[in-house]
């Protein structure tokens, strides 16, 4: 990594209890200079979810103030609780790290719009059916609220198209090694190379 170069914004969405925490923190956790934008919710935290770690948890009330305050970079209302992307949280990509959002597909549309250069990852589920046993599974969900994510899924499963990349976590190995990869290649990329100074001694110039 040359000093100065930018780092790489991308984004991952996924219908809820399509592994997208798992394969991104498993994908963290092998990849140097990466790192996760922990977003602010209004939600209760799920068991063994972290302040800070997970979300930032936060209330309606100081959701709305930071949201006036224009400290969302983006941000929705999703599963009747509202999630943002704190604008402080880019800052590292001015010092030549990697940032993962974890966003749904209203944020990662606000993000296409603001941020072109962002890389947009769809986590798909192997199928609908192994999708619900996911998310009931998981537990810490009513099953009116089970049913309102199944049905929400089914939505944002028609955005997949517009994303750069599609990821199938049928097996979570198999899924982690394929984020990975994509985020490996996205850094190869020539464009990246020569615009960050990285061409070594071959520079610009075919010549």
């Amino acid at each position: 990594m040359v000093r100065g170069e930018r780092g790489i914004l991308f984004v991952v969405s996924a219908p809820s209890g399509a592994g997208k925490t798992t394969l991104v923190r498993k994908v963290i956790s092998q990849l140097p200079r990466v790192s996760l934008s922990v977003s602010c919710t209004t939600r209760a935290p799920r068991p063994g979810e972290q302040e800070g770690v997970d979300y930032f948890f936060i209330t309606r009330d100081e959701f709305s103030a930071m949201e006036r305050e224009g400290k969302f970079i983006e941000w929705a209302h999703v599963h009747g609780d509202l999630y943002g992307t704190p604008r402080a949280n880019l800052e590292r990509l001015q010092h030549g790290e990697d940032l993962v959002l974890e966003i749904d597909t209203q944020g990662a549309r606000k993000i296409r719009e603001t941020f072109s250069e962002g890389v947009l990852i769809f986590i798909l589920p192997p199928s609908l059916k192994v999708l619900g046993e996911r998310i009931k599974a998981r537990g810490g969900d009513s099953e009116e609220a089970i049913q309102a994510r199944l049905q929400n899924a089914h939505k944002e499963l028609d955005q997949k198209a517009w994303y750069d990349y599609i990821v199938v976590n049928t097996e979570i190995e198999e899924a982690t090694r394929e984020l990975a990869s994509i985020i490996i290649a996205e850094r190869c990329k020539t464009a990246r190379i020569l615009a960050g100074g990285r061409g070594g001694i071959y520079g610009t110039d075919n010549g």
